[in-house]
């Protein structure tokens, strides 16, 4: 990747930003080299790495990473027979203890995580608790071992520690005596050399016996070793060395042991510095409230919200900015510190940022192509020492880029052609475009010429875009508006910053008329060509619209006329259904009748007959038509037989059976005999259809009512020894039948029990619309054991 743009672009300055959340410091040393891959499957990884890590962090909060420091060196020297220091040894506890931690991390499940792209990482960590709490048991810090790190080191502390209280002891008493009194400067005890003296006047230290050690600066003092304490700090002396040996001891076992995994550790520990840097970038996309973009590798770019990262995310003005799709090259034109460079910039970085694993301050659904590389002109070149000048120096980086660019890479070219003659300038930018055009690179320019506005209006594949400018407030709003070529305002500009009017009016003088008014055809030309295009997406977009709704009311019949069909199916069945109920019933119905008449044929008048065949009748006819209302039927107007005869056969409908007519009476009613039951009907309840009708209209006629539920139901029901699933069923079927029945009240045996059949019957009655209300039963009905029911 092309290392001058990434400084032009401030990467720089991002990866500082980035490295502030690196935790130990080799991340943020390999953070400082970062630099973006051009690979895309490298770049889709990386993607799906900083996605990962910024889920986990979100839920279970940033990973456990101690501040290690490398171990390479100390690999290394184990690997030839050294003996690492109390510090190497301590750190590398703290590498084991970072994996160990980082491990179990992994392993505590989260509902809705997953990290497939971390796994890896976090399964080359190697976890050796033994080691590892074994360094921390027995080294403290850097230097400093613990007591107990073997018996022989504890044996030998525990002597120093008695010998010094012996000496200090010795040493006190001979500074508290009085025989001393007179030769002491102080009566303190002083440390020479790792000894204990006392300070004694330079004219009585031959009256003190001991080991002069050292003497003050004027002369005055010396600083004598006890006699009495010698061979005691002398034992002392020995056991301090015996000390080092015993910590050397110490160090020599735990490199032994770390030499058998260094191959482990150097793995482990990359693993550490690599999730170190993931993290980072997860952090660093967290506080800079970035989003994941979407990556393709067609070149396109579109950049919704886009914020640039090093801007101050309170005042930055978020841009829209697309390039590539429709056309290859971007002309961005409008007012000095308007935005151009701004957003160059913007794109530039957020295409390296991506390609480094770096969520970009954007909206969602923002999208960036996977560049071979980018290149940026930007900036004033020139350069003294080379002699180079303005112009010089932005032709020098024009040509490297022409010569080292791809048709997969991105070009950025701030103030294109300027430095020079403006015509020749403008003259040499067009060309340079040109010429990037036709090999469809992408690319985005800034510039002031009005001739390369001109020309991107009238270019293919190259587009206008301006800054905007708010002319009653005479500054930039740093919004970008594609489609429409920016104005320079330089009048306007210098008018606010100062500049003497008379000279602003001088200056427009020079200008020619056609001059003057070319950026304002430009502007409505751009305009005209926008408008034009904005009411074509709109007419494709409502003659979309259009046949969606009209596929959509063609499904919606489609769907209405299937449920149609359903429906009267379902009501064809339902009416087959009733017909056999109805048949079954009339015939039971009509059995009974003919059983008893035949029984009490003798004892029956003709009234006692015809009031039962009144009552049948009336009972299903208002049976008949209460199912009518609930199935919303309207009966037709029924047609009077005419001619009937004495002697003809025909169907009384309301029994559903045929007969022989054997007396009309009054033109209205007729006498029919039904086996042996001769029964008086109106006229319009008999039919020249013999065979009963299978049409709708008799279904629904020949209702059946409930006189044989009427008598055959009981008024309670006994649900013991059933299960819940079977006491509910039959319950339910027994209240229906009860309500149709006409019983007010029932009673349900459930017994007493644990309570539970109680209580599911319960919970079912509160349910049924039917059941007026329930209760236990009283004493003498059976208490708890029964549930006593009101129906309506």
């Amino acid at each position: 990747m092309n290392k001058k743009a990434l400084y032009k672009l401030e990467f720089n300055k991002v990866r500082a930003e980035l490295a502030k959340y690196a935790i130990t410091e080799e991340a943020r040393e390999q953070i400082d080299i970062l630099i973006p891959t051009s690979i895309p499957s490298e770049v889709y990884k990386l993607q799906e790495q900083t996605k990962d890590a910024v889920n986990i962090s979100l839920k279970k909060g940033r990973p456990p990473i101690n501040r290690i420091k490398q171990i390479k060196t100390s690999m290394q020297r184990v690997q030839i027979g050294g003996v690492l220091g109390s510090g190497e040894i301590l750190n590398i506890g703290k590498v084991l203890k970072t994996a160990r931690l980082l491990k179990k991390y992994s392993s505590e499940e989260v509902t809705g995580i997953i990290f497939n792209s971390l796994q890896q990482h976090f399964d080359v960590l190697c976890v050796y608790k033994e080691l590892e709490y074994e360094i921390e048991r027995c080294i403290i810090a850097e230097d400093e071992f613990s007591d107990e790190a073997t018996p022989t080191l504890s044996s030998i502390r525990k002597q120093i520690s008695r010998l010094n209280i012996k000496v200090r002891e010795t040493v006190q008493n001979i500074i508290q005596s009085s025989q001393y009194k007179d030769v002491l400067q102080e009566a303190v005890v002083t440390i020479r050399d790792g000894r204990h003296c006392i300070p004694i006047k330079a004219a009585h230290k031959t009256a003190f016996k001991g080991i002069v050690h050292d003497t003050s600066g004027s002369g005055a003092t010396v600083f004598i070793e006890p006699a009495a304490v010698v061979e005691m700090n002398n034992k002392i002396r020995e056991l301090m060395s015996a000390e080092q040996d015993e910590i050397q001891i110490i160090l020599s076992t735990f490199s032994e042991k770390i030499s058998f995994i260094t191959q482990e550790l150097l793995l482990t520990f990359d693993a550490i510095i690599e999730l170190d840097i993931i993290f980072a970038k997860s952090e660093y996309s967290l506080k800079i409230n970035a989003r994941a973009p979407v990556l393709n590798e067609k070149k396109y770019i579109n950049l919704k919200g886009a914020r640039h990262p090093l801007l101050n995310k309170e005042t930055v003005v978020p841009i829209d900015v697309y390039v590539g799709d429709e056309f290859t090259t971007l002309l961005i034109t409008g007012p000095n510190t308007g935005g151009k460079t701004v957003t160059l910039k913007t794109i530039g970085l957020f295409t390296i940022m991506a390609q480094c694993g770096l969520f970009i301050p954007a909206k969602e659904e923002s999208e960036l192509a996977i560049f071979d590389d980018i290149f940026a002109g930007l900036g004033d070149e020139q350069s003294i020492e080379q002699s180079l000048s303005t112009f010089s120096a932005h032709m020098v980086n024009i040509i490297e880029i022409l010569e080292q660019m791809t048709t997969n890479s991105l070009i950025l070219l701030d103030e294109l052609g300027s430095g020079t003659d403006p015509i020749e300038g403008a003259a040499l930018a067009m060309s340079i475009l040109e010429h990037l055009r036709k090999q469809q690179i992408t690319t985005v320019a800034t510039t002031h010429y009005s001739e390369l506005k001109l020309y991107a209006l009238s270019t293919e594949n190259v587009e206008n875009a301006g800054c905007e400018f708010d002319i009653q407030e005479l500054r930039p709003t740093y919004k970008l508006l594609i489609g429409v070529p920016g104005k320079s305002n330089a009048f306007e500009i210098s008018k606010k910053l100062g500049f003497p009017v008379h000279l602003i009016d001088d200056a427009k003088v020079f200008l020619q008329k056609e001059n003057v008014k070319m950026e304002d055809i430009l502007v409505e030309l751009e305009y005209s060509k926008r408008t034009a295009q904005v009411e074509k997406e709109n007419a494709l977009k409502f003659r979309k619209e259009a046949e969606s709704l009209k596929d959509a009311i063609k499904k919606e019949r489609q769907k209405l006329e299937i449920s149609r069909q359903k429906i009267l199916k379902r009501a064809e069945e339902k009416g087959k259904e009733l017909l056999r109920n109805v048949e079954i019933e009339t015939e039971t119905i009509l059995k009974e009748v003919r059983q008893t008449a035949r029984e009490a044929l003798i004892n029956v008048d003709e009234n006692t007959l015809q009031n039962i065949k009144q009552k049948v009748q009336k009972t299903k006819i208002a049976q008949s038509t209460e199912l009518d209302k609930k199935i919303g039927y309207t009966k037709p107007k029924p047609r009077a037989l005419k001619d009937i005869k004495v002697g003809e056969e025909v169907l009384v409908k309301s029994f559903n059976q045929s007969g022989i007519v054997t007396g009309v009476k009054n033109n209205n009613e007729v006498t029919v005999q039904l086996g042996i039951l001769s029964i008086t009907v109106k006229l319009d309840d008999v039919s020249r259809d013999v065979k009963p009708s299978t049409t709708k209209e008799i279904v629904k006629k020949q209702t059946s009512h409930n006189i044989r539920k009427t008598l055959t139901i009981r008024p309670e029901i006994d649900l013991r020894g059933m299960t819940s699933e079977e006491a509910l069923e039959a319950a339910g079927k027994y209240l229906d039948d009860a309500y149709l029945s006409g019983l007010k009240n029932v009673t349900i045996i459930h017994g007493k029990g644990t309570g539970v059949l109680r209580e599911v019957i319960k919970n079912m009655l509160r349910k049924i619309p039917h059941v007026l209300s329930f209760r236990p039963g009283k004493y003498g009905e059976g208490e708890h054991g029964v549930t006593v029911v009101e129906l309506k």
